[in-house]
């Protein structure tokens, strides 16, 4: 079964659906946005071992390409789905916990 989960910009004002599937060495990832730019980056092949670094990936190199902004939280989201289709974040765990969040506290 895929990985499937909202990522939602509320800054932007954008919702995303990202939904990843292992298929050999690659992590197939499929985004429905209503961005541009994430469209841009709407269906990739992601090779497994280009997931482990937090600056130097396929995902962060695929965003640069499409030009988002370095607050966007799309690519964050889209390793989240990586980490658990590799079984490095458990699904689990991360259906417990339900999501993550930035707040803005004192602004």
């Amino acid at each position: 079964m895929p990985t499937t989960v909202n990522v939602n910009s509320s800054i932007c004002g954008f919702t995303h659906r990202i939904t990843g599937k292992l298929e050999g060495k690659n992590i197939i990832i499929d985004i429905e946005s209503p961005c541009a730019k994430i469209k841009k980056m709407s269906h990739m092949e992601v090779p497994m071992m280009e997931t482990m670094d937090i600056k130097d990936n396929y995902v962060m190199e695929k965003a640069q390409e499409a030009q988002c902004t370095p607050i966007c939280i799309v690519p964050s989201g889209v390793l989240h789905v990586c980490r658990m289709e590799t079984g490095m974040l458990s699904k689990s765990l991360s259906r417990k916990n339900e999501r993550v969040s930035i707040e803005f506290n004192e602004v």
